[in-house]
């Protein structure tokens, strides 16, 4: 398990754009990020959220700030959650997926919850690990369909 992919708000790194992008050498994946999130294609590089290597929105997050103040691996831990820094989440499909995840991650325990995340993010075809978001797999081509 590597855990600088574990996010404490429950938005598991393994299966993020970025980090995908990332760790496949995927320019135009990234080219297409950049223009999402309004910054240049070099600067989408992200090894995890608990990296030394974050990607600079991640790097200023509320909500993994809230974490490291309260002593916790996540949100996951947190009597307070879903809290107000959790339901101002200015990306509706990503505070979606943490409102998703983060029971999940309670209810399973973190090595089960990862490999909960990854089978419902890996393409039904090749059975490869894909992003949210993703609508097309990357590997194989086939058209894929994840919990939004």
């Amino acid at each position: 398990m590597n855990k600088e992919l574990l996010s404490p708000c429950g938005l598991y790194c393994g299966v993020c754009g970025i980090h995908y992008a990332t760790i496949h050498d995927d320019s135009i994946l990234k080219e297409k990020l950049s223009r999402v999130y309004g910054v240049p294609a070099e600067k989408l590089h992200c090894h995890g959220c608990l990296s030394d290597t974050v990607f600079d929105f991640c790097k200023v997050c509320s909500i993994k700030s809230c974490a490291t103040a309260k002593q916790v691996e996540g949100c996951y831990q947190c009597a307070d959650f879903p809290c107000d820094t959790i339901n101002s989440f200015p990306f509706e499909e990503a505070k979606h997926q943490m409102l998703r995840a983060v029971p999940s991650w309670k209810a399973l325990g973190t090595t089960e919850w990862i490999k909960t995340e990854e089978k419902l993010f890996s393409c039904s075809e090749c059975g490869r690990v894909q992003f949210r978001g993703a609508r097309k797999c990357r590997n194989c081509g086939a058209m894929l369909s994840f919990p939004v």
